[in-house]
């Protein structure tokens, strides 16, 4: 017999990804869980009770655990950022800045921490960026090039200026991204948009500067830090 301990506050997340290890090592495991994906835990929460054999235990432990301790990092970060911006309707975005081979499993766990997802990938959605501009040759081209590509994708455009962003808005995407945007300009950009399209802040995003950013209006902040920048949660697995 053996529990899972949890030593800080966290955001649980990633229980199916632990039990499975157990259950590919021997399905005869028993794993009770005393919380769910989702849930917020404290120190000294006993998160589950795990029962089989002694080799299979300690054989799964560490894989195991870098599961559940990444991904409630993960989730647990997320729910810090979520929680600041909870007054206003931004919603927060995750990017495709995930750890390699766990890019689905980190968008679950930005859910399970209050985010959103944004694309998964190249293939759901367009985002235009910088190189893109400049390979298409201004920002009308490289949207009118995506729609013709890709008919049936929404299509979001990045922009450095409000010069850029009247031309994009004049494009039609779905989405414009304000890239780096200093907080008066952003109120500006929002004022000027007056909600014609959506817009996503994005760069320049941390603990201490998301309030203002979603304060001043924007639909979406979008931060690689949920996923990007993870400390595993501090979690012990002890025979009893």
């Amino acid at each position: 017999q053996a529990e899972v301990t949890c030593r800080e506050h966290a955001v649980l997340c990633g229980t199916e990804w632990f039990s499975e290890v157990f259950r590919q090592l021997d399905n005869q495991t028993s794993i009770k869980w005393e919380f769910k994906d989702g849930d917020r835990v404290k120190p000294g929460d006993i998160l589950c009770r795990i029962g089989g054999k002694s080799r299979t235990l300690l054989t799964a432990e560490r894989t195991a655990l870098n599961f559940l301790q990444l991904l409630s990092g993960t989730a647990t970060q997320t729910a810090r950022y979520a929680d600041l911006i909870s007054h206003t309707r931004c919603k927060l975005l995750d990017t495709r800045k995930t750890v390699p081979g766990f890019r689905v499993a980190q968008k679950y766990a930005v859910r399970c921490g209050g985010g959103t997802n944004h694309r998964l990938g190249l293939f759901d959605q367009v985002l235009i960026k910088e190189n893109h501009i400049h390979a298409a040759g201004s920002v009308r081209a490289a949207v009118d090039r995506a729609r013709i590509l890709n008919p049936k994708l929404k299509v979001e455009i990045e922009v450095e200026d409000l010069n850029e962003l009247k031309e994009a808005v004049e494009a039609s995407p779905e989405i414009i991204m304000l890239d780096n945007f200093e907080i008066g300009v952003m109120q500006e950009a929002v004022a000027f948009v007056s909600g014609r399209v959506l817009l996503e802040a994005s760069g320049g995003v941390d603990l201490n500067t998301i309030t203002s950013i979603a304060e001043t209006g924007v639909d979406f902040v979008s931060i690689g830090d949920v996923t990007k920048n993870i400390r595993a949660v501090d979690l012990s697995m002890r025979f009893v």
